[in-house]
């Protein structure tokens, strides 16, 4: 089994909204801090946004003020709101971690080490 399994990746048109969810057991986010990625045809891994070490939500510039990242730390899960899809959001998306101290568990998120990753493609 997977350590993280992502999901609610959709086909959705531009304008609209998807959540997705990154549930792990290998992972508790009393140790680590969420992050989500991005890899979209053509294009590197990217960070969409993540928990840093201060425990603040930090965005990337392509996202910021449409997409929001959260945590339910009981249940171990992670969500990333996305509103306002363009289509320069297609790709596929992956959720992975940082220690507290802000050092990544694996070095290229968007490889699928620890999650498959979920698509989200944006029509206009």
């Amino acid at each position: 089994d997977r350590p993280v399994v992502e999901s609610g990746g959709d086909s959705v048109q531009a304008g609209g909204s998807l959540t997705l969810t990154c549930s792990t057991s290998g992972f508790s986010f009393d140790d680590a801090l969420i992050g989500w990625y991005r890899q979209g045809p053509g294009i590197e891994c990217d960070l969409v946004a993540k928990i840093s070490v201060e425990g603040t939500p930090f965005y990337g510039a392509a996202v910021k003020g449409r997409f929001t990242i959260s945590q339910d730390k009981h249940n171990n899960i992670g969500y990333l709101q996305m509103n306002g899809l363009k289509f320069e959001d297609t790709a596929r998306y992956y959720c992975s971690f940082d220690d507290l101290w802000g050092k990544p568990v694996v070095h290229n998120p968007c490889l699928g080490h620890l999650g498959q990753g979920t698509q989200v493609t944006v029509v206009v």
